[in-house]
């Protein structure tokens, strides 16, 4: 009897065996390499082809926009601002193309999964509700004009020029060239300085000693030389003369107006030219303190 149960228990793996040989002769694969081989090179043609058209589509769009170019400062930063909207919206519109092309070819089923009310709310559980708050603050931001590429502005703690508005970030270029990509959700407060004319401030701090009819002379032929040259200056230059600081500091106040854009280079060379007029007229002055600020006029 135990020698029987013995031979049955070797004579049981080996039909296991055998059983298994037996069904994988029986499977094709040949056929099984040829279609996993047939949907490893369709998925990559699909690839290949969205990446084609990404290609293309990126080039037809710059030069659509390129060709629609103005000479206006303001109006290029309005078309700059669209074309990089432009490129996010058809990058994303293909990227979407491309994954429902490949997860076609997988025999996923993408339509039914999109119509699935339960996995539309684990999505947005994952984040893709932050991803439409980008989306909808993103186009306020936009359909408002509240900002566009190549204004300066601050934004929170963050200053600096735009350089990008896209679909979920917008991206402002700091003065030390840190790149900064703000998500357009936490954008709750824009100042934007790009909108008006520039305030330009300079301050020259004088001694209690210093001439101050004769500086005001010098600060006079100095304007009268330089602002022909400067075209971007609004108006002329006020020369508002001495006043103090909080601090209690005598200054020689000159104020300009200027284009925006213009402030910082105006500022520079003005500030320059008083100085070495002063010192070319004798005048001693204490070291300057710089000022800009927006302003409506």
């Amino acid at each position: 009897m135990f020698n029987a149960i013995n031979l049955a228990a070797v004579e049981n793996p080996t039909k296991q065996v055998s059983v298994w040989m037996k069904l994988a002769k029986k499977i094709d694969w040949q056929q099984i390499i040829i279609n996993i081989g047939g949907k490893i090179l369709e998925i990559i043609l699909f690839i290949l082809l969205f990446w084609v058209i990404d290609r293309l589509g990126k080039r037809l769009i710059h030069h659509l926009f390129m060709t629609n170019a103005n000479t206006s400062d303001t109006a290029n930063n309005r078309i700059s601002t669209i074309y990089t909207l432009s490129l996010n919206i058809y990058h994303y519109v293909i990227m979407f193309f491309g994954i429902y092309a490949v997860l076609s070819v997988l025999g996923v089923p993408v339509g039914t999964l999109i119509a699935s009310a339960g996995i539309f709310s684990v999505a947005l559980g994952l984040g893709a509700q932050g991803f439409v708050s980008d989306i909808v603050t993103g186009f306020f931001i936009l359909l408002e004009d509240q900002i566009d590429v190549g204004d300066y502005v601050k934004i929170e703690t963050i200053e600096g020029t735009v350089s990008a508005i896209g679909l979920r970030t917008t991206q402002v270029t700091s003065p030390d060239g840190t790149l900064n990509f703000i998500p357009n959700r936490k954008i709750l407060i824009i100042s934007n300085q790009s909108r008006n004319d520039m305030r330009v401030l300079i301050d020259l701090y004088i001694l209690t000693t210093t001439p101050v009819q004769e500086l005001t002379q010098v600060v006079r032929d100095t304007n009268t030389e330089l602002v022909p040259k400067y075209p971007d200056i609004i108006g002329e230059p006020d020369i508002q003369g001495v006043t103090t600081q909080t601090d209690g500091t005598l200054v020689f106040r000159v104020q300009f107006y200027v284009k925006n854009g213009m402030q910082f280079a105006i500022q520079r060379d003005f500030l320059s030219a008083y100085l070495d007029a002063a010192r070319a007229a004798g005048i001693q002055l204490p070291s300057p303190r710089l000022n800009i600020a927006p302003t409506h006029k």
